[in-house]
């Protein structure tokens, strides 16, 4: 009897692992918009992000991303931002189970050209989380874009653009509480897109995305609406 009880409970821990473990050749899906506005003409505004996101192409749940903040511009070259995000987070396979997040997040961002058809943009982010069932942790990040017209000079009306980015995640802390660690390096995110200006405020971006962690990785398509009004 006892033997027959071990290997039940050996089944079972099997059987949760394998579950849980992140499936690499899966390809997942995230559906995101990002939009921005400014307070007529102060430099004050706001801007913010939805995103969905799930492990395979659609249906399992990996995050949902709310995320807004106050921004002011003290002149064209600069964007800061003081900010909120509530992620609500799923489990990987059948399991309907989630955890949350409470974010406050300090950006700067940076644009500027490097030639007449190429635009590059330096995000710096420092993120203060809330994680259900972690100690207070804390994240660094550095993202760089460029974004190149294919068919005219500048990214307004019926530009069609290439997008790159990649960004970089640091953690602030190693310990998250009751024993576990995590490691400095958090994540990496690769993405390249082909983008189009349906007007001079909005643009529709569809791409691939790899994010590469310290125990796996793994590749997203990326759909994007960003709109400024």
């Amino acid at each position: 009897m006892k033997k027959i009880f071990s290997l039940l409970l050996l089944t079972l821990f099997f059987n949760v692992n394998t579950n849980a473990q992140v499936n690499e050749d899966q390809t997942g899906g995230w559906y995101m918009y990002f939009w921005n506005t400014e307070f007529g003409e102060s430099k004050f505004g706001l801007q913010g992000d939805v995103q969905y996101r799930n492990w395979d192409v659609i249906g399992d749940l990996e995050q949902l991303l709310l995320r807004a903040g106050v921004t002011y511009s003290p002149n064209e070259n600069v964007k800061l931002t003081l900010g909120y995000g509530n992620i609500t987070s799923g489990t990987f396979g059948d399991s309907n189970d989630t955890s949350t997040e409470s974010r406050i997040y300090q950006e700067a961002l940076l644009p500027h050209k490097i030639s007449s058809r190429i635009y590059l943009k330096h995000r710096f982010r420092y993120e203060q989380r809330w994680v259900e069932g972690q100690d207070f942790r804390t994240r660094y990040r550095y993202n760089l874009f460029l974004n190149i017209p294919l068919n005219q000079a500048t990214l307004n009306k019926n530009a069609l653009y290439l997008a790159f980015y990649n960004e970089v995640f640091i953690n602030g802390q190693k310990d998250i509480g009751d024993g576990r660690r995590v490691e400095i390096f958090d994540r990496n995110r690769l993405y390249g897109a082909l983008g189009y200006a349906i007007k001079d405020n909005l643009k529709v971006q569809a791409g691939y995305m790899e994010q590469t962690l310290n125990n796996h990785s793994k590749g997203q398509i990326q759909l994007s609406l960003h709109h400024s009004f």
